[in-house]
């Protein structure tokens, strides 16, 4: 797999905040397939970027608390879901060693992921909405920086253009923070990590997101239990509408995901990786207009500066999408001659 491939979100095992729904079919589609996949991508990403404003609500509950409704409540979902559809995949691969490792894979995604959900969530009632967006802007460079690491790829040259933006967006953001923009780097890393293990699997996202959690949700019920035991679960012990949003955090994760699998399956990747943008976009307009959070210009330098690699980058992405479909074109031409 080619970096650029990794760069759009691409189902089945990519995510947005999550894991998606369903196989890719990024072929020729109908039109009216096209606007109906265009609408799910779009409803699912802007559902992603108003997450601040749900976490917001839950900022008197303590972060690990939530993490663990979240894992749990996401378990039942989507075990619920899977039932419906008789579709028993996911224990096969939770009770069975298989040659390509899923099961161990999925073991690190989780914890991945829970990070991720974790510092979010966190960084949410502490008012570092903005540093979190800008985690989600800064993923897509960490990606390609695995794919050095790891796979040992060679770059282009506007890639290289684009990772040193990426690195002086940093430089700016630390001086203008005063510290290092650890949540931001702390997201992108994890989230990061997290598609790169996912998609070494090669299992339906909904049956990996459904291993994931059930690998993680012993530890959340324990750890529930001990709060409660403890007295300090703030579950059951506060408003009935803040239990209820503990509990609908299950929904709240497969809502966005289902809209998601729909895209996937209805838009070329190229489409939905340029949709991706609007979580992060989401996010900070969150934090700056509803949540009053500070943008100065100097960290607001920062932010432009990684917007700006992420144009390069995008704008290579694309180009040599196009370059690669020319040449499979031709080359069909030759065998078809």
């Amino acid at each position: 797999m080619t970096l650029d491939e990794r760069l759009a979100p691409a189902p089945p095992t990519s995510t947005g905040p999550g894991a998606a729904a369903g196989e890719p079919d990024t072929g020729a589609a109908a039109p009216s397939d096209r606007r109906v996949g265009t609408l799910a991508g779009v409803a699912a990403y802007a559902l992603w970027g108003v997450f601040p404003l749900v976490f917001h609500r839950l900022r008197d509950v303590a972060a690990t608390e939530i993490l663990m409704h979240r894992v749990l409540w996401s378990f039942v979902v989507v075990a619920l879901v899977l039932a419906v559809r008789r579709d028993t995949g996911w224990v096969g691969v939770l009770r069975h060693r298989r040659p390509d490792g899923a099961r161990r894979r999925l073991a690190l995604a989780a914890a991945c992921v829970s990070l991720n959900w974790l510092v979010y969530v966190w960084a949410v009632a502490h008012e570092h909405v903005i540093e979190a967006a800008l985690g989600y802007y800064v993923n897509p460079l960490i990606t390609v920086a695995l794919g050095i690491v790891v796979l040992g790829e060679r770059l282009r040259g506007p890639q290289v253009v684009a990772l040193a933006l990426g690195a002086a967006s940093v430089a700016v953001l630390t001086v203008a923070y005063g510290r290092v923009p650890w949540i931001a780097l702390v997201l992108a890393c994890s989230f990061a990590g997290y598609g790169f293990l996912k998609k070494a699997v090669a299992v339906p996202a909904t049956t990996s997101l459904a291993v994931e959690t059930a690998l993680a949700s012993p530890f959340a019920l324990v750890g529930l239990l001990v709060l409660e035991v403890r007295g300090d679960a703030a579950f059951l012990h506060g408003s009935l509408g803040r239990d209820a949003l503990l509990v609908g955090l299950g929904v709240v994760t497969a809502v966005p995901l289902v809209l998601f699998g729909i895209a996937a399956r209805r838009i070329p990747l190229s489409l939905l990786g340029l949709l991706q943008y609007l979580t992060p976009t989401g996010q900070l307009l969150c934090g700056v207009l509803l949540l009053g959070e500070a943008l100065p210009p100097e960290r607001l330098a920062g932010f432009v500066l990684v917007w700006v690699a992420l144009m390069v980058l995008t704008a290579d992405a694309l180009r040599d999408g196009r370059r690669a479909r020319r040449l499979a074109a031709a080359t069909e031409g030759q065998v078809g001659a």
